[in-house]
């Protein structure tokens, strides 16, 4: 396994492992007060479903997972990225924004869907890879995160700490 440098390490870290729950259920999100409309989207009020666009079959190919939350509460607004980092044991990665992406503030309707997306290089399973088997998010202005286990495989990385991996800005989903 590689060793990732300390200082990005306990950066992801201190993002990622922040108050972190399995994305099953709404317990130990902390999130799950009544919201006035128009406030932040939270995860207690969100339902989570994860798939691949396109799954990445082997190294060198590229791939797109997609993350679609639906707004289960009162209205509520993002404003910004996701904050997005891979899991692989105890190394971990932060995936950058997508290039030349810009973000734009969304209201999400009650029971509105939005998404983000996750494009990845498949690695293979080398030194020059990492063995991802978590990713871990947060939703704007919020130190909480969520999590779903990564079945794609091996992240291909540019550099000994950097993936090669990039993230969308959330979209309105659905009508």
């Amino acid at each position: 396994m590689r060793a990732v440098p300390i200082t990005v390490t306990a950066l992801a870290s201190a993002l990622l492992l922040t108050a972190c729950s399995g994305g099953d259920d709404d317990s130990g999100s902390g999130d799950t007060g009544s919201k006035a409309a128009g406030s932040a989207c939270a995860f207690g009020e969100l339902s989570q479903e994860v798939g691949p666009v396109d799954a990445a079959p082997a190294a060198g190919d590229t791939g797109n997972v997609t993350v679609t939350l639906t707004n289960k509460g009162a209205e509520c607004t993002l404003d910004g990225f996701p904050a997005v980092g891979l899991q692989a044991g105890e190394a971990s990665a932060t995936v950058e924004k997508a290039a030349g992406a810009e973000a734009q503030k969304l209201t999400v309707p009650e029971q509105g869907t939005f998404t983000f997306t996750i494009t990845y290089v498949r690695g293979g399973g080398d030194a020059e890879s990492l063995a991802v088997k978590t990713v871990k998010y947060g939703l704007p202005g919020s130190d909480k995160t969520e999590s779903f286990p990564w079945s794609y495989g091996a992240v291909a990385l540019k550099s000994v700490d950097v993936p090669d991996a990039s993230v969308t800005a959330f979209q309105q989903a659905g009508d």
